[in-house]
C-alpha cells in the first residue's frame, strides 16, 4: 500500500516550497505545508535538513501519542479478555456469525476496540506520502547533504537500510512480545517488515528512511516506557513476608507451640 500510493506522487520535476502553492489540490492544500516546515526548522538549525526531520517526527509522533496511549490500552485490555475470548470461540466453534455478535458484545460490554492499532497507521499514512512528495520535490531537500547522505538519493552505502531495518525489527518485537496469544501469527511479520523496509530503502531517497528511523527510536524509546517495564505484582515484598511469617507460626501453633508455651501448659 505504501508502495502504491508513493508511487501516485511521482516526481516530474523539481520546485520551491513556495512554488508547490501552483500545483494541483494536493501538493498546494498538503505537501507545501510539509515543505514550509521542512524549511522553517532547517533555519533553526543553521540549514540541516537533517536535524528538520527529526524535529518534524518529534512534532508528528508527539501529535498522536493520546492514540498509542489508546492502543496500550487496548492492548491490555484485549489480554484480559482472552480467557472469555477463548471461552465464545469454543461455545460457538461451529456458528461464525454467533461468535461474532458475541465478541462484539464482549467488546462493547469492556469498551475495547480491537482496531485501535490501526488509527496511529492511519494517521502516519498521508503524513508520509506528503512528506515523500515534499521531499522529491522541494530542490533545497534534494540537494541538501546530511552526514554522508544526499538526502534527495539514495545511501550508497547502505548503512541507513540497515540501521532502518534493524530498528523496525526492535520495534516489532517489542510490540509482539505484548501479545503472547498472537506470537505464532506475529513471529512472521517480525521478519517481513524488516526485509520490507530494508528493500523500499535501498531505492527511496535518504530522507525517506532516515525519517523511518526518526521515528522508531521514538516509538522504541516510547514502548519501553509503556511495555518494556514489567508490572508491579500485587502488594510488596514487605507485605508478603508478614504473611509467610504468620502462617509459619500457625503451623508451629498447631504443633504444639515452642518450648516457652509448655509451662502454660502445664499451669492450666
Amino acid at each position: 500500500m505504501m508502495l502504491f500510493l508513493s508511487g501516485c506522487t511521482p516526481n516530474t520535476h523539481t520546485t520551491t516550497t513556495e512554488g508547490l502553492k501552483n500545483g494541483g489540490w494536493w501538493d498546494a492544500n498538503v505537501v507545501y505545508w510539509f515543505s514550509l516546515m521542512l524549511d522553517k526548522f532547517a533555519e533553526w538549525f543553521h540549514g540541516e535538513y537533517g536535524l528538520s526531520i527529526l524535529v518534524l517526527v518529534v512534532i508528528v509522533r508527539t501529535i498522536i501519542l493520546p492514540l498509542m496511549i489508546k492502543q496500550y490500552k487496548s492492548t491490555k485490555a484485549m489480554q484480559k479478555l482472552q480467557p472469555e475470548m477463548k471461552a465464545i470461540r469454543e461455545k460457538y466453534k461451529d456458528d461464525t456469525r454467533k461468535q461474532q455478535e458475541e465478541m462484539m458484545k464482549l467488546y462493547q460490554e469492556h469498551q475495547v476496540n480491537p482496531l485501535a492499532g490501526c488509527f496511529p497507521l492511519l494517521i502516519q499514512m498521508p503524513i508520509f506520502i506528503a512528506l515523500y512528495r515534499g521531499i522529491t520535490v522541494n530542490e533545497q531537500v534534494r540537494e541538501h547533504t546530511f552526514l554522508w547522505l544526499k538526502l534527495g538519493a539514495p545511501d550508497p552505502y547502505y548503512i541507513l537500510p540497515i540501521i532502518a531495518a534493524l530498528t523496525t525489527f526492535i520495534q516489532s518485537k517489542m510490540m509482539s512480545a505484548q501479545q503472547p496469544q498472537q506470537m505464532g501469527a506475529m513471529k512472521g511479520l517480525m521478519f517481513i517488515f524488516p526485509v520490507l523496509i530494508f528493500v523500499m530503502a535501498l531505492s527511496f531517497p535518504a530522507a525517506l528512511p532516515l525519517y523511518w528511523i526518526f521515528s522508531n527510536i521514538y516509538t522504541i524509546v516510547q514502548n519501553y516506557f509503556m511495555y518494556g517495564r514489567k508490572p508491579k505484582p500485587e502488594g510488596n515484598g514487605k507485605e508478603a513476608i508478614p504473611d509467610e511469617k504468620a502462617r509459619g507460626n500457625g503451623k508451629r501453633k498447631v504443633g504444639g507451640g515452642s518450648g516457652k508455651k509448655r509451662p502454660r501448659s502445664t499451669r492450666s
